[in-house]
């Protein structure tokens, strides 16, 4: 019994843990409504587009970010169903894209930096609590004391440094109003990426930015 609720309790501990790190991957620092549209919830059709090189994280991240609006009850449709192409586009192409996409408003991610932090945790030895001259009797000798030394060291233990590096994506999500190409919100966010595989990462990012648009009453 002892041990299976032993089991239970570490099965709980590691969930936990697990659900503390995804909820630690990304952070809103900062976010910004334009008060001309703040609480009025207009917005009521999407086109999401992420400025993301890499086309399967763009897919991704588009195609989860979808599924978050059209949560939210917001019409949401995927950039790259319109601009396939991984770059950048003339203004008449995206003017373009959002009208086929029948979208009033566009909202855009990028990444606007990458930050690298390096932790080093200093070893350590550990060694016996008695010293090099074990056995104080003189029937041991010098020999044996030195013996005594040379076997107890081999007792010790020894702890590398430890390094560690956390890297850091700053990301800058835009809503515009496609009419007007007018910044209706604004939100900067910081992602911690050693926590959480891409596709978790993806889904709290957006989460995150469609609950912020939420709170704030643009959709």
């Amino acid at each position: 019994m002892f041990v299976r609720s032993t089991a239970l309790i570490l099965t709980a501990v590691a969930a936990l843990s697990l659900s503390a790190c995804a909820t630690r991957a990304t952070r809103l620092d900062a976010q910004w409504v334009n008060p001309e549209f703040a609480g009025k919830r207009a917005v009521r059709s999407v086109m999401v587009m992420a400025a993301i090189r890499d086309s399967t994280n763009r897919r991704m991240f588009e195609d989860r970010m979808v599924t978050a609006l059209s949560g939210a009850g917001v019409k949401a449709v995927q950039s790259y169903k319109f601009i396939p192409a991984d770059g950048p586009v003339r203004e008449e192409q995206l003017q373009r894209a959002v009208s086929e996409a029948g979208a009033g408003h566009a909202v855009v991610s990028r990444v606007t930096n990458v930050s690298t932090e390096v932790n080093v945790t200093p070893g350590m030895v550990m060694g016996p609590t008695w010293g090099p001259g074990w056995g104080s009797s003189a029937a041991w000798g010098p020999g044996w004391r030195g013996f005594a030394g040379y076997y107890n060291t081999m007792w010790m233990t020894s702890t590398p440094p430890r390094v560690t590096t956390t890297e850091r994506v700053h990301a800058d999500t835009r809503l515009f109003d496609a009419a007007s190409a007018v910044v209706v919100w604004s939100g900067a966010t910081t992602t911690t990426t050693n926590f959480n595989s891409v596709q978790q990462i993806i889904d709290q990012f957006a989460d995150l930015l469609v609950q912020a648009m939420q709170a704030d009453g643009v959709i």
